[in-house]
């Protein structure tokens, strides 16, 4: 008895025969996957995240080996916030594209909270009022 190769398949009473590449299958990555790894993307990108923040998660839709990506986080205020979401779609487009093959046309980041940075001499939880 031969022992088969990877690719090659053996039917009953037949010869080893080799299977094209094209036709042994697909591997199909689900969303959810695609998902995490764009948080963690998000993650990454943000390096200095307040201890108080939720982290980064995603949302993504993909068609074919195209993935739409939503991102919600929290950043820290005053900062630049554009500059943070220019950061954060760049490095989630590079690292869906890198680890699951998917092209990735459109990242949006949706901002759901600013936490003011802390002043000095104020104890975290007690900072009230408007800040100017």
């Amino acid at each position: 008895m031969t022992e088969e190769q990877p690719g090659q398949t053996r039917t009953p009473g037949t010869a080893t025969m080799a299977v094209p590449p094209g036709e042994r299958g697909a591997t199909r990555i689900a969303d959810r996957v695609v998902a995490k790894i764009a948080a963690q993307a998000a993650r990454e990108a943000l390096a200095g995240l307040p201890p108080d923040a939720v982290p980064p998660h995603a949302t993504v839709v993909v068609h074919h080996d195209r993935a739409r990506v939503r991102v919600s986080l929290e950043l820290p205020y005053p900062s630049d916030i554009g500059d943070q979401c220019a950061t954060v779609r760049r490095r989630v487009a590079s690292r869906v594209e890198a680890l699951a093959g998917m092209e990735v046309p459109e990242v949006a980041v949706e901002i759901e909270r600013l936490h003011l940075a802390q002043t000095h001499g104020v104890t975290p939880g007690k900072a009230q009022g408007r800040t100017r």
